[in-house]
């Protein structure tokens, strides 16, 4: 029983990214019928309307100051953070996408660094080296298969800004899991997002059609139990432990992308992510989520 309940947290987030990278399928599909802006809105929107009822009947209880501000925090991070990464995501292919937004445990690092005046570390240097190699050698894949047009080039830079707000968005993960139940950051987690992205509504809002519907239905509801799964998880094991299984995004992705887009993976972009989960692993043992805690705090 104790060995079943040490592994439950590791399978609860296996599953979790495994449900994410389902719906960045749908969401990609979603974005390329009717935009991204619209997609993330109304995803948001129909998670908030699919997690409230299990949290009325549950808790009913308003966070407080301090945590609604930690749920604020990781709502303004990721609606910056998904935006950019959709917006690359319908550019390039899945499994691209996912390999070069690797780099964010690197660049939480450089975090610590300048906000801390901490010295980084010559393994994270080299850390930071791999995982730089590792996104060259995917463009230079592209490059040389005569891919890396404009649109291309614009969204692997937007993946990569994306990536600095991941790494924000891992700390206050595991920060916010302690603070809170898996319905509670599920809710305000959609619930802030969608307003926050409400306010450009006028300018940026399409209203989809019914094959777009389905698809953003399809993606709230796999992004309401990824985020579940990933709460109960990070609530009951440590972030630098939990965080490797992040690099299984990379198999659903290419998986995912083949099914349902006919996204074929090359050499390049398996090299380079071998490059780029080399880095992190290397760079795991700064722990740099311990130091941007106080950073965020």
């Amino acid at each position: 029983m104790i060995r079943e309940r040490r592994f439950a947290p590791f399978v609860a987030v296996v599953i979790g990214i495994a449900t994410f990278s389902a719906m960045d399928a749908a969401m990609k599909s979603a974005a390329l019928q009717t935009g991204v802006y619209t997609a993330l809105l109304l995803r948001n929107a129909g998670g908030t309307l699919l997690i409230l009822p299990a949290w009325l009947a549950t808790s009913r209880r308003l966070p407080s100051p301090t945590v609604l501000r930690v749920h604020l925090q990781r709502s303004a991070v990721t609606a910056c953070m998904a935006a950019l990464f959709f917006y690359g995501l319908v550019r390039i292919p899945m499994a691209e996408g996912i390999a070069i937004s690797f780099i964010a445990p690197l660049v939480a690092l450089y975090f610590a660094a300048a906000m801390l005046g901490e010295t980084i570390r010559p393994g994270a240097i080299l850390a930071s080296l791999l995982g730089i190699a590792g996104v060259i050698v995917i463009a230079a894949g592209r490059f040389g298969a005569g891919e890396l047009d404009r649109e291309t080039a614009l969204g692997t830079a937007a993946i990569l800004v994306s990536a600095l707000f991941y790494a924000v968005n891992l700390v206050l993960q595991r920060k916010q899991a302690l603070l809170a139940g898996p319905v509670e950051v599920t809710l305000f987690q959609n619930l802030l997002t969608a307003l926050i992205l409400l306010g450009f509504a006028p300018w940026l809002l399409v209203w989809p059609d019914a094959a777009a519907l389905r698809a953003i239905l399809a993606g709230a509801v796999l992004a309401t139990l990824a985020l579940l799964f990933l709460a109960w998880g990070y609530a009951r094991a440590e972030a630098q432990a939990l965080m490797p299984i992040e690099y299984s995004g990379f198999l659903w992705a290419a998986l995912f992308g083949w099914l349902l887009f006919g996204e074929r993976i090359d050499t390049g972009t398996v090299a380079g992510a071998v490059l780029i989960v080399a880095g992190c692993a290397l760079a795991a043992r700064s722990r740099p989520e311990k130091h941007l805690e106080h950073v965020i705090a």
